[in-house]
């Protein structure tokens, strides 16, 4: 791909609705969001590619609930690519742009580039998980890896678990920019029914799905160049796939790459250690060091500030 450099639209998710078929959606891109994302690690290809079509999916994911703080995905499996991991943070103030981090886990000796990367995380589950914060009980949604992409394993989860009917179509991969290099782009567009009131009549679940089904076929019609070339802005896109279906586009949501680590969020994870187990942890420097998965952050910090007898009477 060949596309120009950063456009205005980048690391947005546009809300929309389509008023005359009851069904809402979101067109996202993460470009400059994606490319810090990645730049933290050096993941083979197959791996970056898996974290960028979570990572896509998380932001339109989350720019769907009424998040007070935290959506997390979490795909394990048994091969290869033993765990993709993401975050998204509810904007702190109105106007604020959300936050998204993602990670890998895989063992590199066993990966293969004759397998799609979808085949190398093996056989075990899709999550979905909500953290609204203190003092609420977070929720989590689990189904089975199935299909033929995480984007199959997200379609099937809001089926299965929220009885929502979900399509995404996304495009996402490194394109070459004039004199600077390869850079990641991100684009995709989510529709999804709005739920349904009880007591329908046949005729009206006919026309639901009718409905449902025309919207489908819109979206197969985008191309790859509309989700994530420079020339086609998001609200152009919706009027090209849904003019007919009276759409209604909503405030756009900024989404900036963000890591929430923390020495102190560190030093609260190791409070609950003895200053014995502390003592395992310290290097030969006489220091206790830490990495954040996401982002890379290095802590060195004194072992004898750590665990919970640290500051405790000596006697």
């Amino acid at each position: 791909m060949s596309y120009g450099g950063q456009i205005a639209w980048d690391d947005t998710v546009l809300p929309f609705q389509l008023d005359r078929s009851d069904i809402r959606g979101r067109i996202a891109r993460l470009d400059t969001a994606l490319e810090r994302v990645l730049a933290r690690h050096h993941y083979p290809d197959p791996v970056e590619a898996l974290v960028a079509e979570a990572a896509l999916l998380t932001a339109m994911i989350g720019q769907t609930i009424k998040l007070r703080w935290r959506l997390s995905l979490q795909i394990r499996g048994d091969g290869p690519v033993r765990l993709i991991a993401t975050d998204y943070y509810a904007p702190e103030k109105d106007g604020q742009p959300a936050r998204i981090r993602a990670y890998a886990s895989f063992d590199a000796d066993r990966l293969s580039a004759q397998l799609d990367p979808f085949d190398q995380i093996g056989k075990g589950y899709f999550a979905i998980l909500i953290d609204q914060g203190r003092n609420m009980t977070p929720y989590q949604g689990i189904t089975p890896i199935s299909g033929q992409s995480l984007t199959d394993c997200a379609e099937t989860y809001f089926d299965q678990s929220e009885q929502l009917q979900t399509r995404f179509a996304l495009s996402f991969g490194r394109s070459t920019l004039p004199g600077q290099g390869e850079k990641w782009r991100a684009g995709g567009v989510m529709v999804q029914h709005m739920p349904q009131a009880s007591g329908q009549s046949p005729r009206e679940r006919a026309m639901l799905e009718e409905d449902w089904t025309r919207v489908n076929l819109l979206l197969d019609t985008v191309e790859q160049i509309e989700l994530v070339g420079p020339k086609v802005q998001p609200p152009e896109l919706l009027l090209r796939l849904f003019h007919e279906e009276d759409p209604r586009v909503f405030d756009p949501q900024a989404v900036h790459f963000g890591c929430s680590c923390s020495e102190d969020k560190v030093r609260q994870s190791l409070s609950i250690y003895s200053a014995k187990d502390i003592a395992t942890m310290t290097t030969e420097a006489g220091t206790v060091t830490a990495d954040c998965q996401f982002c890379g952050a290095h802590y060195v910090m004194d072992p004898a500030t750590l665990g919970f007898e640290a500051g405790g009477d000596d006697g």
